[in-house]
Protein backbone atom coordinates (compact mmCIF):
# COMPACT_ATOMS: atom_id res chain seq x y z
CA UNK A 1 0.00 0.00 0.00
CA UNK A 2 1.13 3.23 -0.67
CA UNK A 3 2.60 5.41 2.23
CA UNK A 4 0.50 8.72 3.47
CA UNK A 5 3.72 10.61 2.26
CA UNK A 6 3.07 8.82 -1.24
CA UNK A 7 -0.28 9.92 -1.31
CA UNK A 8 0.29 13.43 -0.58
CA UNK A 9 2.86 13.97 -3.09
CA UNK A 10 0.64 11.96 -5.77
CA UNK A 11 -2.56 14.54 -5.02
CA UNK A 12 0.21 17.63 -5.15
CA UNK A 13 1.29 16.06 -8.54
CA UNK A 14 -2.14 15.80 -10.13
CA UNK A 15 -3.55 19.39 -8.56
CA UNK A 16 -0.03 20.82 -10.60
CA UNK A 17 -0.71 19.49 -13.92
CA UNK A 18 -4.51 20.68 -13.83
CA UNK A 19 -3.60 23.78 -12.47
CA UNK A 20 -1.13 24.24 -15.59
CA UNK A 21 -3.36 22.65 -18.02
CA UNK A 22 -5.87 25.19 -17.26
CA UNK A 23 -3.25 27.91 -16.83
CA UNK A 24 -1.59 27.18 -20.27
CA UNK A 25 -4.72 26.35 -22.16
CA UNK A 26 -7.74 28.08 -20.69
CA UNK A 27 -8.80 31.38 -21.96
CA UNK A 28 -7.35 34.36 -20.00
CA UNK A 29 -10.04 35.45 -18.08
CA UNK A 30 -10.94 31.98 -17.04
CA UNK A 31 -7.20 30.59 -16.12
CA UNK A 32 -6.98 34.48 -14.07
CA UNK A 33 -10.22 33.30 -12.25
CA UNK A 34 -9.03 29.53 -11.63
CA UNK A 35 -5.61 31.30 -10.04
CA UNK A 36 -6.93 32.95 -8.10
CA UNK A 37 -9.20 30.33 -6.52
CA UNK A 38 -6.31 27.47 -6.53
CA UNK A 39 -3.25 29.85 -5.82
CA UNK A 40 -1.99 30.86 -2.18
CA UNK A 41 -1.89 34.74 -1.22
CA UNK A 42 1.20 35.62 -2.17
CA UNK A 43 2.68 38.65 -3.96
CA UNK A 44 1.74 39.70 -6.87
CA UNK A 45 -0.02 36.30 -7.92
CA UNK A 46 -1.75 37.98 -10.99
CA UNK A 47 1.76 38.05 -12.54
CA UNK A 48 2.06 34.28 -12.38
CA UNK A 49 0.28 33.39 -15.55
CA UNK A 50 1.20 30.52 -15.87
CA UNK A 51 4.67 31.46 -14.34
CA UNK A 52 6.11 35.03 -12.83
CA UNK A 53 6.13 37.81 -14.67
CA UNK A 54 7.57 40.84 -13.28
CA UNK A 55 7.39 42.98 -15.80
CA UNK A 56 3.37 42.76 -15.50
CA UNK A 57 3.66 43.70 -11.93
CA UNK A 58 6.11 46.23 -11.45
CA UNK A 59 4.45 49.77 -12.15
CA UNK A 60 7.84 51.43 -12.15
CA UNK A 61 9.15 49.52 -14.70
CA UNK A 62 5.62 50.05 -16.70
CA UNK A 63 5.84 53.89 -16.49
CA UNK A 64 9.53 53.56 -18.05
CA UNK A 65 8.14 50.95 -20.82
CA UNK A 66 5.58 53.38 -21.54
CA UNK A 67 7.65 56.19 -22.06
CA UNK A 68 9.73 54.65 -24.90
CA UNK A 69 7.27 52.14 -26.39
CA UNK A 70 6.53 54.16 -29.34
CA UNK A 71 10.20 54.73 -30.38
CA UNK A 72 11.01 50.65 -30.23
CA UNK A 73 9.89 47.47 -31.40
CA UNK A 74 11.60 45.37 -27.69
CA UNK A 75 8.83 44.21 -25.92
CA UNK A 76 8.21 44.43 -22.16
CA UNK A 77 10.08 41.19 -21.91
CA UNK A 78 13.10 41.95 -23.31
CA UNK A 79 13.04 45.44 -21.61
CA UNK A 80 13.30 43.80 -18.55
CA UNK A 81 15.83 41.85 -19.41
CA UNK A 82 17.71 44.89 -20.38
CA UNK A 83 17.02 47.00 -17.43
CA UNK A 84 18.18 44.06 -15.32
CA UNK A 85 21.30 43.20 -16.57
CA UNK A 86 22.07 46.74 -17.27
CA UNK A 87 21.51 47.19 -14.06
CA UNK A 88 23.48 44.88 -12.61
CA UNK A 89 26.60 46.32 -15.11
CA UNK A 90 26.24 49.35 -13.24
CA UNK A 91 29.08 47.99 -11.06
CA UNK A 92 31.33 46.84 -12.84
CA UNK A 93 34.00 49.42 -14.50
CA UNK A 94 33.56 50.45 -18.22
CA UNK A 95 30.76 52.00 -20.49
CA UNK A 96 27.90 51.12 -22.19
CA UNK A 97 27.58 50.54 -25.69
CA UNK A 98 24.17 50.07 -28.09
CA UNK A 99 24.66 48.92 -31.57
CA UNK A 100 21.35 49.55 -33.66
CA UNK A 101 19.67 52.67 -31.69
CA UNK A 102 16.48 53.25 -34.41
CA UNK A 103 14.54 56.14 -32.92
CA UNK A 104 16.20 55.57 -29.85
CA UNK A 105 13.90 53.81 -27.45
CA UNK A 106 16.35 51.46 -25.64
CA UNK A 107 18.79 54.21 -25.50
CA UNK A 108 16.78 56.36 -23.61
CA UNK A 109 15.79 53.25 -21.32
CA UNK A 110 19.87 53.01 -21.00
CA UNK A 111 20.94 55.84 -20.70
CA UNK A 112 18.29 56.53 -17.41
CA UNK A 113 19.43 53.38 -15.27
CA UNK A 114 23.07 55.25 -15.84
CA UNK A 115 22.16 57.03 -13.41
CA UNK A 116 23.15 55.09 -11.47
CA UNK A 117 26.43 54.93 -12.36
CA UNK A 118 27.23 58.89 -13.25
CA UNK A 119 31.00 58.08 -14.23
CA UNK A 120 29.90 55.99 -17.53
CA UNK A 121 28.84 56.86 -20.75
CA UNK A 122 26.71 55.59 -23.18
CA UNK A 123 27.75 55.02 -26.98
CA UNK A 124 25.29 55.02 -29.93
CA UNK A 125 25.88 53.11 -33.32
CA UNK A 126 23.88 53.50 -35.82
CA UNK A 127 23.23 55.08 -39.78
CA UNK A 128 20.55 56.45 -38.38
CA UNK A 129 18.80 56.50 -41.91
CA UNK A 130 18.10 52.70 -42.08
CA UNK A 131 19.48 49.51 -43.19
CA UNK A 132 23.02 49.00 -44.66
CA UNK A 133 23.45 46.39 -47.49
CA UNK A 134 22.24 43.18 -46.46
CA UNK A 135 23.01 39.46 -47.34
CA UNK A 136 19.97 37.79 -49.40
CA UNK A 137 21.53 34.02 -48.25
CA UNK A 138 21.03 35.26 -44.38
CA UNK A 139 19.06 38.11 -43.87
CA UNK A 140 15.21 38.94 -44.35
CA UNK A 141 15.41 42.47 -43.97
CA UNK A 142 16.71 44.88 -46.82
CA UNK A 143 18.69 47.69 -47.47
CA UNK A 144 16.50 50.92 -46.22
CA UNK A 145 14.43 48.95 -43.84
CA UNK A 146 13.75 51.43 -40.67
CA UNK A 147 14.69 54.46 -42.59
CA UNK A 148 11.84 55.90 -39.98
CA UNK A 149 14.63 58.18 -37.97
CA UNK A 150 17.48 60.68 -37.92
CA UNK A 151 19.87 61.33 -35.98
CA UNK A 152 18.90 65.25 -35.14
CA UNK A 153 15.50 63.32 -33.83
CA UNK A 154 17.52 60.53 -31.50
CA UNK A 155 19.62 63.47 -30.17
CA UNK A 156 16.41 65.61 -29.24
CA UNK A 157 15.01 62.63 -27.60
CA UNK A 158 17.75 61.27 -25.60
CA UNK A 159 19.97 64.23 -25.00
CA UNK A 160 23.25 64.89 -24.66
CA UNK A 161 24.38 64.35 -20.68
CA UNK A 162 26.64 61.65 -21.32
CA UNK A 163 25.71 60.04 -24.46
CA UNK A 164 28.09 59.73 -27.12
CA UNK A 165 26.74 59.61 -30.88
CA UNK A 166 28.39 57.32 -33.45
CA UNK A 167 26.51 58.16 -37.00
CA UNK A 168 27.60 55.90 -40.19
CA UNK A 169 28.50 52.65 -40.80
CA UNK A 170 29.87 49.70 -39.12
CA UNK A 171 32.60 48.54 -38.22
CA UNK A 172 33.42 51.75 -39.51
CA UNK A 173 32.44 54.05 -36.85
CA UNK A 174 34.24 52.05 -34.14
CA UNK A 175 37.81 53.34 -35.63
CA UNK A 176 39.17 55.31 -33.04
CA UNK A 177 37.74 53.40 -30.16
CA UNK A 178 40.17 50.57 -29.63
CA UNK A 179 41.31 51.80 -26.47
CA UNK A 180 37.65 51.62 -24.99
CA UNK A 181 36.16 48.85 -22.72
CA UNK A 182 32.40 48.34 -22.10
CA UNK A 183 30.71 46.96 -19.12
CA UNK A 184 27.43 46.50 -20.56
CA UNK A 185 26.84 45.89 -24.07
CA UNK A 186 23.12 46.19 -26.59
CA UNK A 187 23.70 44.80 -29.88
CA UNK A 188 20.33 45.35 -31.93
CA UNK A 189 21.59 45.56 -35.95
CA UNK A 190 19.60 42.31 -37.19
CA UNK A 191 21.44 41.49 -39.66
CA UNK A 192 24.19 38.98 -39.73
CA UNK A 193 27.28 40.68 -40.88
CA UNK A 194 26.95 44.39 -38.95
CA UNK A 195 26.32 41.32 -35.80
CA UNK A 196 29.47 39.42 -36.50
CA UNK A 197 31.25 43.21 -36.80
CA UNK A 198 30.09 43.92 -33.50
CA UNK A 199 31.14 40.97 -31.92
CA UNK A 200 34.68 41.39 -33.28
CA UNK A 201 35.08 44.43 -31.96
CA UNK A 202 32.93 44.48 -28.92
CA UNK A 203 34.02 41.39 -27.24
CA UNK A 204 37.67 41.96 -26.81
CA UNK A 205 36.82 45.01 -24.95
CA UNK A 206 34.51 43.55 -22.46
CA UNK A 207 35.57 43.91 -19.26
CA UNK A 208 35.21 40.28 -17.02
CA UNK A 209 31.50 40.38 -15.85
CA UNK A 210 30.20 42.77 -18.04
CA UNK A 211 27.37 41.15 -20.24
CA UNK A 212 26.31 41.23 -24.06
CA UNK A 213 22.56 41.17 -25.15
CA UNK A 214 22.02 40.23 -28.53
CA UNK A 215 18.08 41.68 -29.22
CA UNK A 216 17.50 39.24 -32.84
CA UNK A 217 19.40 36.03 -31.55
CA UNK A 218 16.06 33.92 -31.75
CA UNK A 219 13.65 36.02 -33.96
CA UNK A 220 12.58 34.45 -37.31
CA UNK A 221 13.08 37.50 -39.30
CA UNK A 222 16.51 37.69 -38.39
CA UNK A 223 18.48 34.72 -39.21
CA UNK A 224 21.85 35.76 -39.49
CA UNK A 225 21.57 37.59 -36.17
CA UNK A 226 21.78 33.77 -34.98
CA UNK A 227 24.60 32.73 -37.02
CA UNK A 228 26.44 35.45 -36.69
CA UNK A 229 26.93 35.14 -32.90
CA UNK A 230 27.39 31.27 -32.76
CA UNK A 231 29.81 31.29 -35.48
CA UNK A 232 31.65 34.53 -33.31
CA UNK A 233 31.46 32.17 -29.91
CA UNK A 234 32.15 28.42 -31.60
CA UNK A 235 34.98 27.44 -29.07
CA UNK A 236 34.99 30.66 -26.55
CA UNK A 237 34.58 30.08 -23.14
CA UNK A 238 31.23 32.13 -23.53
CA UNK A 239 28.09 30.42 -24.64
CA UNK A 240 24.85 32.48 -25.53
CA UNK A 241 22.11 32.16 -23.52
CA UNK A 242 19.08 31.79 -25.23
CA UNK A 243 15.39 33.15 -24.10
CA UNK A 244 12.08 32.94 -24.35
CA UNK A 245 11.97 36.72 -25.25
CA UNK A 246 13.84 36.14 -28.70
CA UNK A 247 17.37 37.83 -26.70
CA UNK A 248 20.44 35.62 -26.19
CA UNK A 249 22.97 36.64 -23.66
CA UNK A 250 26.68 36.70 -23.22
CA UNK A 251 28.05 36.86 -19.84
CA UNK A 252 32.24 37.52 -20.25
CA UNK A 253 33.59 35.08 -17.72
CA UNK A 254 37.48 35.40 -18.68
CA UNK A 255 39.59 38.52 -18.81
CA UNK A 256 39.82 41.09 -22.06
CA UNK A 257 41.25 39.16 -24.98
Amino acid sequence: MATRDQIFRATLAGRHAIRQLVELAAPKPIARAFYRLTNPDILHRDAYIPLYRPYVSEPAFKMRHLEIRRRSLVGPEALWTLQTLATQCCNVPGDFIEAGVYRGGTAKFLRNILDKAPAKTLRLFDTFSGMPTTDSNADFHKQGDFADTNLEDVKAWIGADRVSYHPGFIPETFAGLEDERFAFAHVDVDIRQSVLDCCVFIYPRMIKGGVMVFDDYGLPTCPGARMAVDEFFAGKPEQPLALSSGQAVIFKICDIN
